[in-house]
């Protein structure tokens, strides 16, 4: 296969096995790529991405990262990837819905065995809610080995759809260590007090209750700034929403930022205003850099974080009092230091990725059959 061959991107060699093929089809570097990419360089395996679409900067991501990657645009190239001997895998791991969807039909054809990493559903809309169903429904069938969610939230709906509890396995996402270098501020970040929201500008996400919060602090507190990081279809129904306030010098939209992990520890609380979720990332990185967090608590974010322990949870929607919580994060420093330093020692405990490469091993080895 020609666009393959040229676009395959290896790393060094790698002794550990098996060989573990992930599937993925991308629009971009979000929490999923994020969680793949360090899965393939801290989880045990030999691991090799099939993206079935994604933007080139995704491919320079991975390349950069030294995880091996190869571009199969359609059915058809990964079935002529897949049929070359020296490619068969041990194992194929589907990730979003044409992850899965194209590992099903590969290991029926070629009598793979196959895995699923479910990172969370967004039925917004009647085609997503059609892609949620067929989903559950090849999760059902034994050609699916393992079903691997990242929240017990996830884990629920797949068992109320009838996936068999056995095929059912909860490994949440987690992190590498920490750099131990210094993050400066960046230099044209706002003064303090900072606010901020990172992710797709999608419906999903709530970038538009993000907006709306930040009006309400905005004209509560005249020092506050808030920054949304990312891009995605609502940027420019939001920047408008802006405007009509008067507040494109205060609430900011700079898209996606190379240096997050310096701006995410330059904000004085990290906003999580999605309607749907799984473990998001960037939740994760907050509690890493000990940034506090408010949040709605919707999919597996109260897995993570305890209410008035690690966190700031308000019930999914309710915007009111997700506002209330992030003013009290503002007005109370020592609260602020308290959540945080908490939520950094769970991190630590229960979501480090190092510490969960055996729950991985066990798993790849009953997907297998060992």
């Amino acid at each position: 296969m020609d666009t393959a061959a040229a676009e395959r991107l290896s790393a060094a060699p790698r002794e550990a096995s098996p060989s573990i093929y992930h599937l993925l089809g991308s629009g971009g570097f979000y929490g999923l790529e994020r969680m793949l990419l360090d899965h393939c360089r801290y989880a045990p395996g030999g691991h090799h991405v099939l993206l079935l679409e994604g933007p080139e900067e995704l491919v320079e991501r991975f390349r950069q990262a030294g995880v091996r990657l190869t571009r199969c645009n359609g059915l058809g190239e990964l079935w002529h990837f897949l049929a070359q001997p020296e490619a068969r895998p041990a194992l194929l791991n589907g990730h979003g819905f044409k992850g899965l969807v194209f590992g099903w039909l590969s290991a029926l054809r070629f009598g793979l065995p196959l895995i699923t990493t479910q990172h969370g559903f967004t039925p917004s809309n009647r085609k997503q809610r059609f892609y949620t169903w067929v989903s559950l429904q090849l999760c059902r069938t034994p050609l699916v080995r393992k079903v691997v969610c990242v929240a017990e939230s996830i884990a629920r709906q797949h068992d109320q759809a009838g996936v068999h509890h056995n095929k059912l396995q909860v490994i949440a996402n987690g992190l590498p260590p920490a750099p131990q270098s210094a993050w400066p501020r960046p230099a044209d970040a706002p003064c303090s007090p900072l606010i901020g929201f990172i992710g797709r500008l999608s419906h999903e996400k709530g970038p538009d209750l993000f907006v709306e919060l930040a009006i309400e602090l905005c004209q509560r507190h005249p020092r506050l700034h808030a920054m949304l990081f990312g891009e995605g279809p609502q940027r420019q129904a939001l920047e408008a929403r802006i405007a009509a306030n008067g507040l494109t010098e205060r609430i900011l939209l700079p898209g996606y930022q190379t240096d997050m992990a310096a701006w995410l520890r330059a904000l004085d609380v990290l906003v999580i205003s999605s309607r749907t979720e799984g473990t998001p990332m960037v939740l994760l990185e907050a509690m890493q850099a000990g940034v506090p967090v408010a949040a709605f608590a919707v999919g597996g974010i109260p897995d993570v974080l305890e209410h008035e322990v690690s966190g700031l949870l308000s019930p999914p929607g309710e915007l009111a009092q997700l506002i209330d919580q992030v003013e009290r994060l503002l007005r109370d420093h020592q609260l602020r230091l308290d959540l945080s330093h908490q939520a950094s020692l769970t991190q630590l405990g229960r979501y480090h990725l190092p510490a969960q490469a055996e729950r991985w091993q066990r798993l790849y080895r009953q997907a297998l059959g060992g």
